[in-house]
């Protein structure tokens, strides 16, 4: 039988070996995502868990706060107010609306009632309104009914007061007025009399009799005009001081103050809480709209494509493991139909070599489960075929060998539903564990575990390996466990860089990339995971920095031809 550890031939390349060049740094022009509707659509349903419980959680906090608030009482007083004449009716009213708002009416209110506030904020109080031309409705809020209906009789009081007040001050600046024309009248017969007494005691002449004749006519048309004068300011006096009386004693609470029902508290409860729902979901729709503007995070098929330098030849919407457990019933429950499809792919991607035992590294970029539970699937699938199947798990606390309960460091058979598995799994601080294809001239320094996977290898058919890369370990090692890899990446958990660098690590190990898997794709993603034509002339950069752990590996080149094919499941 074909062993895994002899690497004498170099091994056959697939058309994607050097179809795919090595993705340099995001380019300036890069933009992870269209920023368009569909865009603000797609991030708002990868979050709608998030905003339904923020959105219940605002409907919630606003019935909370209408149960938990003190509730204001009010009482309402009415006011008959009687009005002079007016230019256009209904206006005196409104200045009378104006005079019970001022500051002046609120101060008055304050210093009569000793409260311990300001006028200003005394009048956020209470408020005052017209109900007809000369009705006029106060309504006040206080803590509590009494205190409400002690201070609408108190506004209404000092508000008919001040009013009083107004009006007389207003007749009294009339009678004045009325009087200074009266004196100017008089003053103007004085000046003609005493124009008169000084001509008359001059020598009489014909000029000097006809200077007397019109003065004595002046002083007589300025005494009909005072005696006019005198009448008016007498009828005008009578009736201001009627219209001012009729005014002030006209005018009475026409009703006493009483509180008013409270409103439906149901109806309030419902209101507080639409408003805390309708503040919880646009608070949180902003949220989720500002955080997917501003990440880093990947989601595309494309954007991933380019970042790893490799076509995302699968993509699968998000997969449920809650009801992960141990053995073949659960590894086939844990999934679904969407790690049958992962699993289904893997093993078109395990190379087809007749003659030789073929390996396959999956290295996942972020969570590492989907892989495990893929590539634990996938080996339970090779081994129930007859084959001979080795899992290496290079993962922290190995979750691929949790699955079938052999999570423990070292070489070890596994039977899992008739299929029989040998499960390798490196000591914890084994960080860069060296693997059965290795070269010759490394072997004598290999530990003893790598030791027992060769000699396990020896017989096997297959070789599958999660190896996990680190960035600040490097991924050389990975060419001594497989000649082809897979990257699993999860939608919106990586960044461009991180992504990048795995591809990197992947293509300077030696080891094919040879596609991707997108877990938790986003249904509106209508891309197609592939390079673009433009990154073409990247390949050639991409050969001459990638090393190979077997001398007699060709350099790969750039090919004619991009794989087009694509599967995808939103």
């Amino acid at each position: 039988m074909s062993t895994l550890n002899g690497h004498n031939d170099p091994p056959s390349r697939f058309w994607a070996d050097s179809n795919f060049a090595a993705a340099d740094d995001a380019p300036n022009d890069f933009s992870p995502s269209l920023v368009s509707l569909g865009f603000i659509k797609a991030a708002v349903r990868r979050n709608r868990r998030l905003v339904v419980i923020m959105a219940a959680v605002g409907f919630l906090i606003g019935a909370a706060a209408y149960v938990t608030a003190p509730h204001a009482a009010q009482a309402s007083t009415t006011l008959l107010l009687s009005v002079g004449p007016e230019a256009q009716p209904g206006t005196a009213i409104q200045d009378d609306v104006a005079i019970a708002q001022s500051r002046a009416v609120a101060g008055l209110v304050v210093r009569k009632l000793g409260l311990p506030q300001s006028a200003g904020s005394f009048l956020g109080s209470y408020t005052a309104a017209p109900s007809t031309d000369q009705v006029m409705l106060i309504t006040v809020n206080a803590s509590s009914g009494n205190e409400a209906v002690t201070w609408a009789n108190t506004v209404a009081v000092e508000f008919l007061r001040y009013r009083a007040q107004q009006l007389r001050s207003a007749q009294q600046q009339t009678f004045t007025g009325l009087a200074q024309q009266v004196n100017e009248a008089r003053q103007k017969i004085g000046t003609i009399r005493k124009k008169i007494t000084a001509l008359a005691a001059q020598p009489r002449s014909p000029a000097q009799r006809g200077q007397l004749s019109k003065l004595r006519t002046q002083e007589a048309d300025a005494n009909g005009a005072l005696y006019v004068l005198q009448q008016n300011v007498n009828n005008t006096r009578a009736a201001s001081q009627a219209t001012t009386a009729g005014e002030v004693n006209g005018s009475s609470v026409l009703d006493a103050a009483a509180l008013i029902p409270p409103h439906s508290k149901v109806k309030h409860l419902v209101l507080y809480a639409a408003v805390g729902f309708v503040a919880g979901l646009m608070l949180t729709l902003a949220f989720v709209v500002i955080r997917a503007l501003i990440s880093d995070r990947l989601f595309r098929r494309d954007d991933v494509a380019r970042a790893l330098g490799a076509p995302v030849k699968l993509s699968v919407g998000p997969v449920r493991l809650s009801r992960w457990r141990p053995g073949g019933r659960g590894l086939a429950a844990a999934g679904g139909t969407k790690v049958s499809r992962i699993v289904t792919h893997l093993g078109k991607t395990v190379p087809a070599r007749p003659r030789r035992a073929t390996s396959l590294a999956v290295v996942p970029v972020d969570d590492p489960r989907v892989a495990a539970l893929s590539l634990m699937s996938l080996a339970i699938s090779c081994a129930q075929q007859g084959k001979q199947v080795v899992v290496a798990d290079l993962a922290t606390s190995a979750p691929a060998a949790a699955l079938v309960g052999s999570n423990k460091p070292g070489v070890d058979p596994v039977n899992v539903d008739d299929a029989r598995l040998i499960v390798a799994v490196p000591e914890s601080d084994d960080v860069e564990p060296a693997g059965p294809l290795s070269q010759a001239s490394a072997r004598d320094q290999r530990s003893s575990f790598s030791e027992a996977v060769s000699a396990a290898c020896a017989s096997a058919n297959i070789l599958l390996t999660l190896a996990p890369l680190d960035p600040a370990l490097g991924g050389e090692h990975l060419a001594t466990w497989a000649t082809d890899a897979v990257v699993f990446v999860t939608a919106g958990r990586s960044s461009w860089t991180k992504i990048q660098a795995v591809g990197e690590m992947v293509r300077l190990s030696g080891t094919r990339l040879v596609s991707a898997v997108l877990v938790g794709a986003d249904k509106t993603d209508d891309s197609l995971g592939v390079i673009p034509e433009a990154d073409a002339d990247h390949e050639a950069q991409a050969a001459t920095r990638t090393s190979h752990p077997d001398p007699g590996v060709p350099s790969p080149r750039p090919t004619e031809a991009r794989g087009r094919g694509r599967s995808h499941d939103g």
